[in-house]
């Protein structure tokens, strides 16, 4: 698959963009950890280098470019080397999971989230951090994406449609936050922290896995 082409060749310049834009990555964190759970297990589906799991406390991550994941471990993660398609867990695992700019490489997102919800234990919480295709930064993410060896094959999705495939799924207590407000070039501090979507170019949701 190219997204992982891409990441097997370049997981060492994909983990330096974090410190050459460490305000923006902090501004990420912080949103973040509005909405992870401040105890319990967790899982990072596309856990890549580990930039996230590692600071958020999460121990355990899925991972299909070896070259991330074997950075990855090197931060201390458990990497499963698999698709989030096709999670190599049994029902009922994890308190939550998180995903970070993951929803966007994907091939089957929605699959991606059947699986999150299987493995998920009832009563907990899938977090998802993505770029909104919607805010006034993610259009021009779209516009610019061609010229990104990253995102290059990128699909950005708008947050109503992630919320309507959550919604769908049965989860609920959906919440939502966001930041990144200002081209990232232009970023010079630690961004806020806003409830709700549609301003900000990082946008954070939370939902529960509602038992029946």
């Amino acid at each position: 698959m190219k997204n992982i082409q891409i990441f097997e060749k370049l997981a060492k310049e994909y983990d330096e963009w974090f410190d050459e834009n460490e305000l923006v990555y902090k501004s990420e964190i912080l949103a973040l950890r509005k909405l992870i759970p401040k105890k319990g297990k967790g899982l990072e589906i596309g856990v890549g280098t580990g930039r996230f799991a590692a600071p958020l406390n999460i121990h355990i991550g899925v991972e299909p470019a070896k070259a991330m994941a074997d950075i990855a471990r090197k931060r201390g993660i458990e990497v499963y080397e698999a698709r989030a398609e096709k999670l190599p867990f049994n029902n009922n695992s994890f308190d939550f999971i998180l995903m970070v700019t993951t929803i966007c490489f994907l091939q089957d997102p929605m699959q991606a989230l059947r699986e999150a919800k299987r493995v998920l234990k009832s009563e907990g919480h899938i977090i998802i951090g993505m770029i909104d295709a919607n805010s006034p930064h993610g259009r021009m993410y779209k516009l610019k994406k061609k010229k990104s060896r990253f995102y290059k094959n990128a699909n950005f999705y708008p947050v109503n449609q992630v919320l309507k495939w959550l919604k769908n799924l049965g989860f609920g207590g959906i919440q939502v936050y966001q930041t990144i407000f200002r081209n990232i070039e232009e970023i010079n501090d630690i961004q806020e922290v806003k409830e709700g979507y549609g301003e900000g170019l990082f946008v954070v949701i939370s939902a529960q896995k509602v038992s029946i």
